[in-house]
This record gives C-alpha cells, sequence and structure tokens, in this order.
C-alpha cells in the first residue's frame, strides 16, 4: 500500500476513535448525578470550626485556633427537616414558657388565631418546661410538659401552618440551669446564676447537651435561636480575669469565642438548622473582632428594641454595622406584651402599637437602604417574666389585643379603621380605642374571661379595699385593727356598715373564684396560686380577715376586752 493511503487510514482511526470519546463523554455528562452537586464553596460541616473534643481538658484560656484544611467536595449529611419554602418574611409570636405555661388545650384554641391574625410561626422558649431527660432530667419543672406534649404542640403548629422556632439560652439567663446545686459549679460568678463560665471544661458540653435533647425532639423545624443575650457579669469570674490578663483585656473576644463554639457545634451536627441569636452583646462589639470570629457565617442576629419611641437611627446603625461585618441575614424583635413594667397586669396596647409602627418603617426600608443583608423576619416578644426569679408580668390572654393590634400593623403598616373592624370581628369586640388601651365588648377570644376579670381587678380591687379601709369612718372608728385584734366592739356601730362590708366582701370572692376557675382550665396549679399570691391576696385577704373579724365580734354583744396578761 502507497505510504500515503497509509497515513490516510492512520488519520481516520484516529479521527474515530476520537468521535466515539467524545459520544461517550456527552452521554455521560446529561444523565442524572448519583448526589446532589455541592458548591465549590461548600466545605465539610465543622471545617471552620474545627473539631471540638469534649473529653481534652483546655489547661490554657485561648480560644480554639481555627485549622487550615484543603477545601474539600463533600455532601454534608442531611438529617431529617420539612421542605425548603420559598423565602417569606417571618412573623413568630414569641411563647416564653418560663412563666405560665399554658396547658396543651389551651394551644389548640390559641393557635388557629394567631394564624389568623396574621402569624407564622413561632418563637418558643421552653425553658424548665422542656421535658429534659437523663443528665438533665433535674432542669424540668415539676409541670414540665411530656413528650407527647411536645409533639401535640408541634403537630397543633403544622395544622395552623406555623412554624416552630425553639429558642435555647445558651451563655446568659441560664438560671434554670444553674439554680440547681449539681450546675453550680458552671457559674461565671459563684453566687449569681445568670450566666455560664465560658472557660470551664463542661460549660460547652452542657450547651450541647440541651441543644441535643432540644432538636431531637424538634427535627423538621427550620430555625434555632440560641439566645446570648444580657450575659451579665462576664469577664467578673476568676478564670475570665485570667483570661482577660492574658489577652489584652479583650472581653468581646472571650463573648464570640463561646459563641463561635456553640454556633460550630451546631453548624456541624444540625447543618440544615439555620441559627439566630439575639444582637444586644454584639452591639458592644468592635466590628474586626466579630469579623474574625467568622460566626457571621453561620448565625443571624436578632436585633431587638422594645419601647415605643425608639430611634430608627440608632436602629439603622446597628443594621449597617452587622452589614458591614457580612451576616447574610438579619431580623428584628418587637414586643406586644411583657415589656412595660416587670409587674404590669394590663398590657399598654398604645405603647407597643408605636413599637409596631417604627419597625414597619424600617423593615420597608430594608431593600434600598440596606441591599446587602436580607430582612428575614419579626419575633413579637410576649415575656412572661423578665427573668427565671421574677414575678409574672401580664398574661398571655390578656395580651392577645395587643397582639392582634400588632400583627395588623405589620401587615398594613397602621391601625386604620379598616384593620379595626376586622380585629374587633376576630375578638368578638364591639371596639378597640388604641390610645386610651380600652376594648369595648366581652371578647369571645380564647381566654377572653381572663382578659375581662383582670381588667376589672387593676381596676376596682385595690380602689374598693381602700375605700373600705381608709374611706369609712365607721370602720377606721369602731373597727380598727385594735378592735380586731381584742376581740371588742360595739354592735350599734358595726351594724351601721355590716351591709357594706358583706356585699364587698361577696361580690369579690365569687369574681376571685370565677377567675381562679377560669385560670385552672388554663394554667398549671402552680402558676394559679403565684398569679392569686402577688396580685389578689395581698388587697382581698384584708377583706376576708375583716368579714370573718366581723363574724367573730358582732356576737359578743359588746364583750369588753381582755385585760392584758402580765
Amino acid at each position: 500500500m502507497p505510504p500515503h493511503r497509509r497515513i490516510y487510514l492512520l488519520r481516520l482511526g484516529v479521527l474515530i476513535v476520537l468521535g466515539v470519546v467524545f459520544i461517550k463523554y456527552k452521554s455521560k455528562s446529561s444523565s442524572p448525578p448519583e448526589e446532589d452537586i455541592v458548591y465549590a464553596g461548600k466545605m465539610e460541616a465543622g471545617w471552620f470550626w474545627g473539631k471540638d473534643d469534649t473529653n481534652k481538658k483546655e489547661d490554657n484560656k485561648e480560644p480554639p485556633q481555627e485549622p487550615v484544611v484543603e477545601m474539600t467536595v463533600k455532601k454534608d449529611p442531611i438529617k431529617k427537616k420539612s421542605e425548603k419554602k420559598d423565602f417569606i418574611q417571618m412573623k413568630l409570636v414569641h411563647l416564653d414558657l418560663k412563666g405560665a405555661a399554658p396547658r396543651i388545650t389551651y394551644f389548640e384554641q390559641l393557635f388557629p388565631l394567631l394564624s389568623k391574625l396574621g402569624a407564622n410561626g413561632l418563637l418558643i422558649e421552653y425553658e424548665d418546661m422542656f421535658p429534659f431527660s437523663g443528665e438533665l432530667e433535674v432542669l424540668k419543672s415539676a409541670y414540665a410538659y411530656s413528650e407527647a406534649d411536645i409533639e401535640k404542640i408541634l403537630e397543633l403548629a403544622k395544622m395552623n401552618k406555623l412554624e416552630v422556632v425553639p429558642l435555647v439560652q445558651t451563655f446568659g439567663h441560664m438560671e434554670y440551669v444553674l439554680k440547681h446545686e449539681k450546675f453550680t459549679g458552671l457559674r461565671e460568678v459563684e453566687r449569681y446564676p445568670n450566666s455560664l463560665n465560658p472557660h470551664h471544661t463542661e460549660s460547652l458540653p452542657l450547651v450541647k447537651s440541651i441543644l441535643t435533647q432540644v432538636l431531637e425532639k424538634h427535627p423538621t423545624c427550620n430555625w434555632i435561636h440560641i439566645g446570648a443575650d444580657e450575659v451579665y457579669h462576664l469577664g467578673e469570674g476568676q478564670d475570665s480575669k485570667a483570661w482577660l490578663n492574658d489577652n489584652q483585656g479583650n472581653l468581646g473576644k472571650m463573648f464570640v469565642t463561646f459563641v463561635k463554639g456553640v454556633v460550630g457545634f451546631l453548624h456541624e451536627h444540625f447543618p440544615e438548622k439555620e441559627q439566630l441569636m439575639w444582637d444586644d452583646m454584639l452591639r458592644k462589639l468592635k466590628v474586626d473582632v466579630i469579623q474574625a470570629s467568622g460566626i457571621a457565617t453561620h448565625v443571624s442576629p436578632v436585633l431587638w428594641i422594645y419601647n415605643s419611641a425608639f430611634s430608627s437611627d440608632l436602629a439603622e446603625s446597628h443594621i449597617s454595622k452587622y452589614q458591614e461585618i457580612g451576616f447574610k441575614s438579619i431580623w428584628f424583635a418587637s414586643a406586644f406584651k411583657g415589656a412595660s413594667g416587670v409587674d404590669k397586669l394590663l398590657t399598654p396596647i398604645n405603647m407597643h402599637a408605636k413599637n409596631h409602627i417604627q419597625w414597619k418603617q424600617i423593615i420597608d426600608t430594608m431593600p434600598s437602604k440596606f441591599p446587602k443583608i436580607r430582612y428575614a423576619g419579626i419575633a413579637l416578644t410576649g415575656w412572661q417574666r423578665y427573668d427565671h426569679y421574677s414575678v409574672l408580668c401580664e398574661l398571655l390572654p390578656v395580651g392577645i389585643p395587643s397582639l392582634a393590634v400588632c400583627l395588623q400593623i405589620l401587615q398594613r403598616g397602621e391601625f386604620n379603621e379598616e384593620a379595626k373592624k376586622e380585629i374587633t370581628s376576630m375578638l368578638g369586640f364591639n371596639t378597640i380605642n388604641v390610645e386610651t388601651n380600652i376594648c369595648e365588648g366581652n371578647g369571645a377570644f380564647p381566654g377572653s374571661d381572663i382578659y375581662n376579670m383582670v381588667q376589672k381587678i387593676h381596676n376596682e380591687l385595690k380602689h374598693n379595699v381602700r375605700e373600705l379601709t381608709d374611706g369609712n369612718d365607721l370602720i377606721r372608728g369602731w373597727f380598727s385593727p385594735y378592735h380586731r385584734k381584742h376581740k371588742f366592739g360595739n354592735p350599734h356601730k358595726m351594724e351601721t356598715f355590716s351591709a357594706k362590708l358583706t356585699k364587698i366582701h361577696e361580690d369579690w370572692e365569687n369574681l376571685i373564684q370565677a377567675l381562679r376557675t377560669q385560670l385552672e382550665s388554663i394554667y398549671f396549679p402552680d402558676t394559679v396560686e403565684e398569679w392569686m399570691e402577688e396580685n389578689v391576696n395581698p388587697h382581698f385577704d384584708l377583706v376576708r380577715g375583716m368579714a370573718k373579724d366581723f363574724q367573730d365580734i358582732l356576737p359578743l354583744y359588746a364583750k369588753p376586752k381582755d385585760a392584758p396578761k402580765l
């Protein structure tokens, strides 16, 4: 065969081989992948934070060093979760269960109303109402929910299209944990139960255990809130003082180092959960300190302001700072109750309405003013106690009219006549006057009887008692504490105020017993007793005592008082 023909056939053969290879390559590339594609920037869960060795005792107080690792393409382990939905700005109603936690039967009535009012999620702060087990069983209250109760809460929330976001305190406000003798050694300052010692080798493992138990009971939740607000006394413990001495007194670095450990654990073991944290401690820190920690990659700040006349400029300065740091999203937190006084009985609707009007204005300007940080949602907080040890403030049923007004404002930007008409219809009132905090009519929402009776107690009980004791000359003159102590009196004078004393005693006794019945239908016995002892008994026990003494002294027919014993 001539040489030129051989060359021709050889070239033809090479072209055929290349063609076959190309066809196979195209066929393979067009077939479905066996695993989800992991983006180039995605790394193995926990790569940034390093592997945590909970058994290793840290002798020094230096923050963990971030290891240098190769970028790998590896699919994160995905646990059971709810389907991701198209992005919706969330409106979470906060259920603060560290005080006056309702029975599950009340949630059956409440959740449908919350959904109708415009909420699409719940921020649930269980604290000692969670059914902790094992080493953590000591944390739960005598009236804690059962595991079946938690399942029922999640079922009710799902039925009413309410996302559940657990809130677990992980640094400050750890009183419900640190009050127990088993954990007092983990306090930042020995005498105060508020905050964890971030340097103790058992502090982070404890937080991990709490988070794990809560999240295992919330497998489908999309978010977890780690608290981390108001870390009182941080830096005052002996371990912290030693750490600060070795780290140029950088208290901010101390704070973010512990938070980084919490955030890193969640990112590694629950990568499908988006993380939230209160922002107040971050406000105090320098931008570079937060950036250096890397927490902005995995957690979103929740900027909280509860007062009615807050500075929009100040709020926007915080937002600007968080945008500069590199947080991808931000949440806000308002208040619909529990922010006007530690022991308030009634919710000032006007105050909370103004708070939400200001927040709504900021929300509406977010895309234009802060394009690099996404507004994700707002939590309408409803605090039940200021901390684990404080008294109860407004009960949840008392705050529902305020909540309804606030949700309407977030929807419409104002509480106009159309909003008023809608809310009065939903709640069963004739009208709502936001300026005067008056809701006319009996109401027909879950707990409306409690709302009405608490209103009456607030407005009339103390006044009626004072009128009886201080405003009546006959009682002051002929039925004084001295008369009652020594069991003597003049029936002629006593009979003149008998009817008034009897009426006030019987009328209020009937109302108080009716209130107790309603409270017992919603709350556990400890809540009923606490509320009565704080808000009713200090005033009405005086009337009860007077009524009893009257019945004891009148039949004595002006018997002289006993001679003093020498």
